[in-house]
């Protein structure tokens, strides 16, 4: 959510005097904050909406009373606080509910029948590959960056993976429909640096990491992992911590992880914290470690090797950017 803000406000800005939800600040305290900081002078306010159980969209819905909407994805956070994955589906779609209620426009991503499905009977504005949608985006690689193409004009951007190729998407769909010229669309794409342990890609110790450790989940997880696949490496490891808020569904939904990481073609993986740690892998290349502490004391272990690419990620109490500390 917050890397598609930031897009659509970096692309909307554009043309737009634009106020927009800092950092993540996307509860029941912090939409009202970003309301307020809206004045006479400000045309466009983009307000990020967040939620970890039922009614809780509805009800950011009833302060904020927005005009336009748009659901990122319909992943599988928060399943402790949503009741499972059909719950994350009910929850979410409280915007697309608003909005239908009051013949506002709601935006989606042409190609995921989630958001097809679940935004029938509203006004809607598409975008995406598939040759329905209303702004048609092709994908022209993710090797290791997302590059894009629209209208004959290629976009280069600093994001990896296929799910930043939908944020991107995201942001060039709504910024036609508001009349953002083609050429600043992509000036504020491919000027837009990711930061905040979000996709960040960085150099430590004569190393290149991919540092994604802001939150986790098992959607993003898994997603993480095949893109990073994909990232070109001779060598990749794997430094993976707990995935939080997950439910009654936790070891099963860390379990398929290790599963994936055993037949992927990753080289090693640490998995740090409790649920990890109680699962069972069948590959020498994965270790478990119960706690970050025990992790950094078997460092001095691990095959690091001079084309070594590192994959950072966790839930955010798990804190895994601690892991640059020790390279």
């Amino acid at each position: 959510k917050t890397t598609t803000k930031e897009l659509v406000a970096s692309v909307l800005s554009q043309k737009y005097t634009v106020a927009f939800t800092a950092g993540n600040l996307n509860n029941h305290i912090g939409v009202p904050l970003t309301l307020l900081r809206m004045d006479k002078q400000t045309q466009m306010g983009i307000v990020e909406m967040g939620a970890n159980h039922q009614r809780e969209i509805a009800n950011l819905c009833q302060i904020a009373e927005p005009d336009y909407g748009y659901i990122t994805n319909f992943g599988k956070a928060h399943l402790e606080g949503f009741g499972g994955f059909q719950g994350v589906i009910k929850g979410k779609s409280e915007l697309y509910d608003d909005l239908r209620s009051r013949e506002k426009l709601i935006f989606i991503n042409q190609d995921d029948p989630l958001q097809v499905k679940q935004s029938h009977g509203g006004r809607c504005y598409s975008f995406g590959t598939h040759k329905k949608a209303d702004t048609q985006v092709q994908l022209l690689s993710l090797n290791p960056f997302a590059r894009v193409q629209v209208e004959g004009m290629e976009i280069r951007s600093h994001l990896m993976g296929d799910y930043n190729a939908k944020n991107i998407t995201a942001a060039v769909g709504i910024g036609v429909y508001f009349g953002v010229p083609w050429s600043e669309i992509k000036a504020a794409i491919e000027a837009y640096v990711p930061a905040n342990n979000r996709s960040q890609i960085l150099e430590r110790g004569g190393y290149k990491i991919i540092l994604d450790a802001y939150n986790a989940n098992p959607t993003s997880m898994s997603l993480s992992i095949a893109n990073f696949e994909r990232f070109p490496a001779s060598h990749r490891i794997a430094i993976l911590g707990d995935m939080f808020e997950v439910g009654a569904t936790a070891l099963l939904e860390h379990q398929h992880i290790v599963e994936q990481l055993e037949t992927s073609a990753i080289d090693q993986a640490l998995l740090c914290g409790e649920t990890f740690y109680k699962t069972k892998p069948q590959s020498d290349k994965i270790r478990c470690f119960r706690t970050y502490k025990e992790l950094a004391s078997a460092w001095h272990q691990v095959e690091l090797k001079t084309e070594s690419v590192l994959l950072i990620k966790g839930s955010r109490g798990m804190q895994m950017e601690r892991v640059l500390d020790m390279l």
